[in-house]
């Protein structure tokens, strides 16, 4: 892709879009601007795998370019701060793009569309299984001694006889 200049930005403006999102990062990816992060992040791993130059059938330079542009890909678009910005130099707004998308999926959950992660789009790590396992047992072993403790404390010792 050649660099961004004056030509190419007066080009863009008279693209269509179905052949401006070809043309950027989304088309690299081969999403629909209005992807959620979750499908941004599993199409990026399903395409890594794909052309990582270790793993693929391609000459080297061919998919380690192709490679380094997916990671530019997702680089840009992972990071809602990032998409924000390039989704403005592209000239797509969120907005616009959303509603042309889903404008025939009316009683979807809107929370799939936006362009923020849900902290219900992902399932827990095994890492993150593991803390809250050690948490519930540490919480356990509190609540145990707590109780052992009241009970000792409880109980007096024998009153020696005079």
């Amino acid at each position: 892709m050649a660099p961004y200049s004056a030509q190419n930005r007066s080009t863009s403006k008279t693209l269509d879009i179905k052949t401006r999102i070809a043309l950027s990062y989304y088309g690299v990816l081969g999403l629909n601007p209005s992807a959620s992060p979750m499908e941004i992040r599993q199409k990026y791993r399903d395409l890594s795998k794909k052309f990582h130059p270790d793993t693929t059938v391609l000459p080297e330079a061919e998919a380690t370019a192709k490679f380094q542009r997916l990671n530019e890909a997702y680089a840009a678009l992972s990071n809602p701060e990032r998409r924000s910005l390039y989704d403005l130099k592209i000239g797509f707004s969120l907005y616009s793009v959303v509603q042309t998308a889903t404008g025939n999926q009316a009683g979807e959950n809107n929370y799939k569309n936006s362009a923020y992660l849900d902290p219900t789009d992902r399932p827990l790590s095994a890492g993150e299984i593991f803390a809250l396992f050690i948490m519930v047992i540490t919480f356990l072993g509190c609540l145990l001694l707590a109780i052992a403790l009241s009970l000792s404390q409880n109980v007096s010792p024998p009153v020696a006889m005079l």
